[in-house]
């Protein structure tokens, strides 16, 4: 483990009974861990992940995995603590108990939540793709193609729509050849049919570079339809699985038209469990079935 990156709580330190076998079971639970193995063969691997902050719980018995190739893809409400999960992924916080593991092969680029521009500060594009980066103006210009922001090369970035922001900020990312990508709301301030080709390009970068993206949607319901997995939270993960596509779904493509909603999805799960005011989990009651999880 001495060339691993490795957060563990004491009182967490244990040996597992059994391996993980790779399988990707729909899981619902009221954030109970399960004892299994860290994944040596993703990207990253987390177990038992808690969080709290000022007395409050953030999060509790967090488990997740991102391998080669896959897309794994945060829901939940505000407050739920899918940023607070990416920070002691990447090492931002450190968790009160649990462990994650990254392999030191793991190259990481990471595109945040918010991105503030001071518009008083002249700043093309390439200027700022180039500062820190040590990269070479062929670099830049192969990250913007890639993410089709060529034409920004010279515009100032102050100057640019939502949308462009957010595609200049995944080609920085990518100047660091990374293997895991991490996108904090990627579609923050684009409009609905931008927000579905943003999903569609970072589809397309995971096919093209066979890179795992770890990716968070404010949006309970509307996920990328080419995420592999996606992992409900409040706290604790409420349900993980496959989305299911809502390019059938006609008030989708009423809403985003025919061609966006194909790239958009609608995760639909149940919950074996109710939420109270704060959030907390709490046994469903027999009037709730019908509606649970939807």
């Amino acid at each position: 483990m001495s060339n691993t990156k490795l957060h563990v709580s004491d009182e967490h330190r244990h040996d597992h009974a059994h391996d993980h076998d790779h399988a990707h079971d729909d899981a619902c639970g009221c954030g109970h861990t399960h004892s299994r193995q860290l994944d040596n063969h993703a990207l990253v691997s987390a177990r038992g992940l808690a969080f709290s902050r000022h007395g409050r719980t953030i999060l509790s018995g967090i488990d997740l995995d991102v391998r080669p190739g896959e897309i794994v893809t945060l829901i939940g409400p505000n407050g739920a603590g899918k940023t607070t999960l990416v920070k002691l992924v990447l090492g931002i916080e450190s968790p009160d108990s649990g462990t994650v593991l990254m392999p030191p092969s793991t190259r990481i680029g990471y595109v945040p939540q918010r991105f503030d521009v001071q518009r008083a500060i002249p700043m093309t594009v390439a200027h700022f793709l180039a500062l820190g980066q040590n990269a070479a103006p062929g670099a830049i210009t192969a990250a913007l193609k890639d993410v089709g922001a060529e034409r920004t090369a010279n515009q100032q970035l102050s100057q640019l729509s939502g949308g462009e922001t957010q595609r200049v900020l995944i080609a920085r990312a990518l100047l660091r050849n990374p293997n895991l990508l991490v996108l904090d709301e990627p579609a923050r301030g684009v409009d609905y049919v931008g927000e579905a080709d943003l999903y569609d390009l970072i589809g397309r970068i995971r096919d093209e570079r066979k890179l795992g993206v770890l990716l968070i949607s404010h949006d309970l319901h509307v996920v990328m339809a080419k995420s592999d997995r996606v992992i409900c939270l409040n706290g604790h993960v409420c349900c993980s699985g496959q989305p299911e596509t809502v390019a059938q779904h006609a008030e989708y493509a009423r809403l985003f038209g025919p061609q966006a909603a194909s790239a958009l999805g609608v995760y639909l799960h149940h919950h074996d469990h109710a939420h109270d005011l704060s959030g907390a989990p709490k046994p469903m009651r027999a009037g709730d079935q019908d509606n649970r999880g939807r």
